[in-house]
Parts: C-alpha cells; sequence; structure tokens
C-alpha cells in the first residue's frame, strides 16, 4: 500500500490558462501550451474566465492567453472585463487573434493586454512571448525600455524640394491606411546611401489604425497639439512624433476618439508647415469624411492619392467625391486614383471594366494594385509594412515601384532647380 502512494506525484500546477470560445478551434495553440508548459495548464470559457480569475485558485496563474476570432468582437466589453480582472490580480495577458480586426485589436491592447500573436501561430512564437512576459515579471521597467523609441533625428536632404503625398479613401475598405503607411516606408527605404526624411501623418482623428497597422503607442501629446498647433514650433511637433526602426517617423491619432472639426484650415496648414519643415516628403492618412480642412490638404498637396475598388459602391462615391470638388472650384488635376484588388494582365473583361470605370468617371485610373490576398491583413496584425512582413507580396511589389517613380521625379526636380 506504501509503495503505491510511493509511485503518486503531485500534479503540475496550473499557471497558465487559454480563454476562449472554443480552444478546439486553436489547434496550433494547444500543441504549443503542451509543448512548453506539459500539463500545467487548462482551458476557460469567457465568462468562465471572468469568475475564476476573482477567485483564490488564480493565485498561482502567471498567464492566460486570450484567443479570439472576428466572431468574439461583438463581445469586446466581455473580453475587456476578462483583461482587467486578470490585470489585477497581476497575472499577464497574451492575445492570439484570428481574423480580428486593427480597432478591435488596438481596444483590447489598450485594455492592458501584455503581447499579441497572430493566429496561426509562427514557429517559436508562443515561446518567444512567454519568455518577454517573464521578463516584465522580473523587470516592470523592461516593458517601458521596449517602448518604441522617439522619431529619428533625421534632416531634410532635399533642400526644401521635398513633397506632400495625401491619401484619401473613397469607399470604405479600399486599403488607404495600408496604401499610406507602405508608401510611406518604401519612400523611406527608397535609397540606402542617401534616403529622404519621411513623416507619416494619421489625419483620421476617430478611427485613424495607423498606430495600429505599425505597433506604436498614441501620444496623449497629440491632443494638445491638435488644437493649438498655430503656436507650436518645430520642437514642440518632433516631441509629438514616434518611430518606426530608424527610418519613419509618425505623428498618430490620437488615443481616444475626437470630432474631426477639433482643428480647422489654420490648425492644419500650420501642421503641414511644420511637418514640411522638418522632412523630405509628408504621407498624410486622410480620414473617411470630407472635413472644413480638407481643401487645406489637397491645396497644399503634390499629389492627393484616392482609393477605390472595381465595384458599384466606390464608382458612385468616387462620383459624389469629384463633383464635391468640382462644386468648390478644388484642383483635381492633383488627384491621381489607385484601384485596389485590380485583375490581373490576363484578364481582359477586368481590364474592359476599368476601362469602362474611367470612362463613366471622365478620369484616368493609372495605379493599379493586385490583390495581396491575407498578407496584407497579417503585416497589419503583425504592426509590420509588407516590405518587412512579406517582401515578394504583390501588393508591395506595386507600390515601391510607385514610390521609386516618385522618388526620382523629386530628384529630378532637385537637379533641374540647381
Amino acid at each position: 500500500m506504501s509503495s503505491g502512494l510511493a509511485l503518486q506525484t503531485e500534479p503540475a500546477p496550473v499557471i497558465a490558462c487559454t480563454v476562449s470560445r472554443n480552444v478546439h478551434r486553436f489547434d496550433l495553440l494547444i500543441e504549443d501550451m503542451e509543448a512548453e508548459l506539459g500539463e500545467g495548464w487548462g482551458d476557460l470559457g469567457f465568462e468562465e474566465a471572468r469568475a475564476f480569475l476573482q477567485q483564490p485558485e488564480a493565485d498561482d496563474l502567471v498567464f492566460i492567453a486570450l484567443a479570439i476570432t472576428s466572431e468574439d468582437e461583438a463581445d469586446v466589453g466581455l473580453l475587456g472585463e476578462v483583461i482587467r480582472t486578470a490585470k489585477t490580480r497581476g497575472i499577464r495577458v497574451i492575445l492570439v487573434a484570428d481574423g480580428v480586426s486593427p480597432a478591435t485589436l488596438h481596444q483590447l491592447l489598450r485594455l492592458g493586454a501584455d503581447d499579441f500573436l497572430p493566429y496561426p501561430l509562427s514557429d517559436g512564437a508562443l515561446h518567444d512571448s512567454i519568455e518577454r512576459i517573464k521578463t516584465m515579471a522580473a523587470d516592470p521597467g523592461a516593458a517601458a525600455d521596449a517602448t518604441p523609441k522617439g522619431a529619428p533625428n533625421a534632416k531634410p536632404t532635399m533642400e526644401g524640394q521635398g513633397a506632400v503625398f495625401a491619401v484619401q479613401n473613397l469607399a470604405g475598405g479600399t486599403g488607404a491606411t495600408t496604401f499610406a503607411v507602405n508608401l510611406a516606408w518604401e519612400l523611406a527605404t527608397v535609397d540606402k546611401k542617401k534616403p529622404p526624411s519621411v513623416c507619416l501623418m494619421d489625419f483620421d482623428l476617430q478611427y485613424g489604425s495607423v498606430a495600429t497597422y505599425l505597433d506604436l503607442p498614441r501620444r496623449e501629446v497629440v491632443v494638445e497639439f491638435l488644437q493649438d498647433a498655430h503656436t507650436m514650433d518645430v520642437d514642440a511637433f518632433k516631441q509629438a512624433l514616434v518611430g518606426y526602426g530608424d527610418r519613419l517617423s509618425v505623428f498618430t491619432a490620437p488615443p481616444e476618439i475626437l470630432p474631426l472639426d477639433i482643428m480647422g484650415p489654420a490648425e492644419v496648414e500650420a501642421i503641414v508647415n511644420l511637418a514640411r519643415q522638418c522632412f523630405d516628403i509628408v504621407v498624410i492618412d486622410m480620414p473617411r469624411s470630407l472635413v472644413v480642412w480638407t481643401e487645406a490638404v489637397l491645396s497644399r498637396a503634390d499629389i492627393f492619392f484616392a482609393t477605390m475598388e472595381l465595384d458599384l459602391r466606390s464608382a458612385q462615391d468616387a462620383m459624389r467625391f469629384i463633383k464635391a470638388l468640382r462644386a468648390e472650384d478644388l484642383p483635381l488635376e492633383k488627384v491621381q486614383y489607385v484601384l485596389n484588388k485590380a485583375p490581373g494582365g490576363m484578364d481582359l473583361t477586368g481590364k474592359g471594366r476599368i476601362k469602362k470605370l474611367a470612362e463613366s468617371l471622365g478620369v484616368e485610373i493609372k495605379i493599379h494594385l493586385p490583390d495581396g490576398g491575407k498578407q496584407i491583413q497579417q503585416a497589419g496584425d503583425n504592426g509590420q509594412p509588407l516590405a518587412e512582413a512579406f517582401r515578394k507580396n504583390p501588393t508591395r511589389k506595386e507600390i515601391a515601384k510607385l514610390a521609386q517613380g516618385l522618388h526620382q521625379a523629386m530628384v529630378a526636380d532637385l537637379r533641374a532647380s540647381k
């Protein structure tokens, strides 16, 4: 009898839990949890987790892996409660997301999630995330040290011959922010020997997601800057920027939703002027709506890119956009139309539809971006430009060619002016 007792071992303490609607939806996560923790982990549903995390039995937990899909976005309030409850107990939260929108990801990260992993998980991703949260637990200052640094100390190299490029979304979901982020990065890296200094500005004050696409913090100082831009100087402007890598400076949207009229044409003019003083190239991601200061940006922009897709919705919105600009006698010649998810070169039917769309609008559609597939979303979820995440992606290649052409034109203008 005693020998039988001697063979028994204490069960491994549960130090982690997956929290999901259906953990079997995340088979790769199950495999990685077993590989990392053996039997030292469990699984809970959302409601179960909210109750369990308030019990003394949760004292041994080191972290939870909150695994969600797009179907769970409707329950973002409940997910937020789980995160907040875990954080009050000192339990780290790893967010594992499959097909979740950038806006929801940003909201959950702001509520306190410590790390984010896109699903399907890449090899070693969970292991690396666990090591990061161990470091955070051992050294709370490590998380602050990992925060992206301030804007690169770049200086204009094009002797005042820089440019302003704005990007306007003509219909929801046509890839304007993806285009703006990747155009800015391609321009910032277009010349290895003498790269232009580039500033990417998110003027969508309500739902701007440039910070999410590049995994950057949003600074409270942006709100103050927007309200008093006409009194700010270059040093104040630089304080409002954050840096991505050592090449790109970013003026993010504010942390909270603000009315689009919090700044007027005068403030916009002042901000763009400061940006042009500090950088060779300024790329502005515009809000979906036309606002009182859209004219100010259009007037200052060298090129005003308008993104659309090959569907009736985009065609109708593009027609209304064109009519609005004509009614105000605004410079339509600055607008270049960007067709996202354009048909391939061998699709003759698609080519015919593009021609018919352009003729119906009375415009030329010169920029055709091929469909980049799921890699577009994955790069955004990873907080990386396409050039870093999926260099061979067809959308990335087309944006890189466009950036090269724009840079070459700027260099030619600089030489001609001398």
